[in-house]
């Protein structure tokens, strides 16, 4: 199953569903649904709280289906990001053998966690915002993993039970406040902790395609991309292929990053789960590549869907109460 974030005619936020590259809107699925109405819901985190939502979204889409309920085009509606309120969104640091490797770190004997907060999620075609002071933005396509019930001290065995799907997100970073040494000037030093550099506003955009586990496998490998759209000079406009990695590449699989998670920290239905980037990061290239106001930067997952956000500067952010 595949659910589409997405406002409504009236401008409220909505689910729908993407039936062979068509979206059934949420008005549509209202009509054939049977019990009060999920399709009301403003999120994913919503509606995975529901028991049952599942197989009642399938039996809706269904039934919508074989009474020939409309489709249109996905771009005649506003995308939304697919998780719009998750209670936790936590983070995996160095999490792709490649990635590590560019960075010329040795590779870590546990997850290396780290977190966002809900400031920073954004949809498809909103603004990522350069804030004041960093000069050394960056883009980090990351599959996301959307919690489905509470798990607490589960294990790696029966963790896959614990996921309702999987979207696709851009772990937006600013390396200079990162501290990441390829990306300071003389004198410069980073914060000494990333929450600043991984967690200001909009750093967190999110596709609006939620795709269940039994549409996509990431241990049996997705293709996981992102490319740089520069906004000017000669190759203004033309995507630079950026990363080009596969999600079977993880040092630590979905199963296990949410089994050791959870010892800790319990998940909630709703919450999000970042599983870390592969190589091509701008911060590593020889000079060292960073996105600026007028770039454009695209992030694509193999089965899942694509998330495509302009780069601004803070002094033009397009936010009403910037």
């Amino acid at each position: 199953m595949r659910l589409y974030a997405h406002q409504d005619r009236r401008g409220e936020d909505r689910i729908g569903a993407l039936v062979d590259e068509g979206l059934l809107t949420a008005g549509r699925l209202r009509r054939h649904e049977r019990r009060p109405s999920m399709l009301t819901w403003q999120s994913v985190c919503c509606i995975v709280n529901v028991d049952g939502w599942r197989a009642d979204l399938e039996t809706t889409i269904r039934r919508a289906v074989r009474k020939g309920a409309k489709r249109i085009d996905p771009e005649r509606r506003r995308p939304l990001p697919a998780v719009q309120h998750p209670g936790k969104i936590v983070c995996v640091g160095l999490n792709y053998g490649d990635h590590v490797a560019e960075g010329g770190r040795p590779a870590p004997d546990r997850p290396l966690l780290f977190a966002k907060f809900g400031n920073a999620i954004i949809g498809d075609g909103e603004a990522i915002v350069r804030p004041p002071g960093t000069h050394a933005l960056d883009l980090e396509v990351e599959l996301g993993v959307v919690i489905g019930r509470r798990a607490r001290r589960v294990s790696e065995e029966d963790a896959l039970a614990y996921v309702a799907g999987y979207v696709v997100t851009n772990d937006v970073s600013a390396r200079d406040w990162q501290g990441t040494p390829q990306a300071l000037h003389e004198g410069e030093k980073g914060d000494g902790q990333w929450l600043r550099a991984k967690g200001s506003d909009t750093f967190l955009p999110i596709g609006p395609t939620f795709v269940t586990p039994d549409e996509v496998d990431p241990a049996a490998g997705l293709a996981i991309r992102s490319w740089r759209i520069p906004g000017r000079g000669e190759e203004a406009g033309v995507p630079v292929l950026m990363q080009d990695g596969n999600t079977a590449d993880m040092l630590f699989s979905v199963p296990s990053l949410i089994s050791y998670i959870s010892r800790q920290i319990t998940l909630d239905p709703g919450d999000l789960v970042i599983t870390g980037t592969p190589a091509g990061v701008g911060v590593f290239r020889d000079p060292p590549v960073f996105l600026v106001p007028g770039d454009r930067v695209r992030c694509e997952i193999e089965g899942i869907g694509v998330v495509e956000n302009p780069v601004v500067d803070w002094t033009d952010d397009p936010r009403r109460d910037a």
